[in-house]
Order: structure tokens, then C-alpha cells, then sequence
């Protein structure tokens, strides 16, 4: 990868990691609110849970997004995190954060959905 081609991607993940801060710094949908009338408290709940659920999305997305500008400083932005493969041009472009090729995600994703532990889940505890 070259350095314009890098320096392209940082801009990009560095403007996405400010639009998720705006986003994330406005918690007013999780507040509780209290109502009289019982379709109204669950209507709140339900849309209280739905904030969270975005929320926890946001910052899981915050994580992914700030991780991969660290790697854009170490040299390791665009390998594989799991087979240090070159993680191809054109999943960069769709997905600038992404840490494994389209063959590792997938193999992740297949095993989350098993219920085993994905390749992020091993990052974490490393």
C-alpha cells in the first residue's frame, strides 16, 4: 500500500471516528422516563432498548474504527489480523476498519454464529 493511499484511508477512518463521537455523546434516548399510563412506560422501554442496542453498536464500531488508526500508524494497516494476509483494496474501501480479510471475517462470522469465540473475541483477551 502506498503512503497516499494509506494517508487516504486515515482521513477517511479519522472522519468516521469524529461523526461517531457526535453520535455517541448523545445519550438522551436511554434516559428513563416515567408515565402514568402503562403503554407509555412500555413504549419508552422499547425505545430505550432500541437507543442502547445503537449505542453499544456505535461504540463497538467507535473500537473497531480507533483500532484500525493505530494500525495505520504501526505499519500493519491492511494486513490480516489472523493470517497476515494483505486485506484486499476494494474491502478497504467498503469497510476502511476492517482488521481481516474477507476469508478470515467470514470464517469469524460463521463461528460467532455457532456460538464459538470469533477472531475479535480472541483479540480482546489478547
Amino acid at each position: 500500500m502506498t503512503k497516499q493511499e494509506l494517508n487516504k484511508f486515515k482521513v477517511t477512518l479519522e472522519n468516521k471516528q469524529a461523526e461517531l463521537l457526535r453520535v455517541i455523546v448523545n445519550r438522551e434516548g436511554i434516559e428513563i422516563e416515567k408515565s402514568p399510563d402503562a403503554l407509555d412506560e412500555v413504549q419508552h422501554a422499547t425505545e430505550r432498548e432500541l437507543a442502547i442496542r445503537n449505542l453499544d453498536r456505535d461504540s463497538a464500531l467507535l473500537r473497531h474504527v480507533r483500532a484500525a488508526l493505530i494500525r495505520s500508524t504501526d505499519g500493519s494497516y491492511g494486513v490480516c489480523m489472523h493470517c497476515e494476509e494483505d486485506i484486499s483494496p476494494k474491502r478497504l474501501q467498503a469497510v476502511p476498519w476492517a482488521a481481516f480479510c474477507i476469508s478470515c471475517q467470514e470464517t469469524a462470522d460463521r463461528n460467532q454464529a455457532l456460538g464459538q469465540e470469533s477472531f475479535d473475541d480472541m483479540l480482546v483477551s489478547a
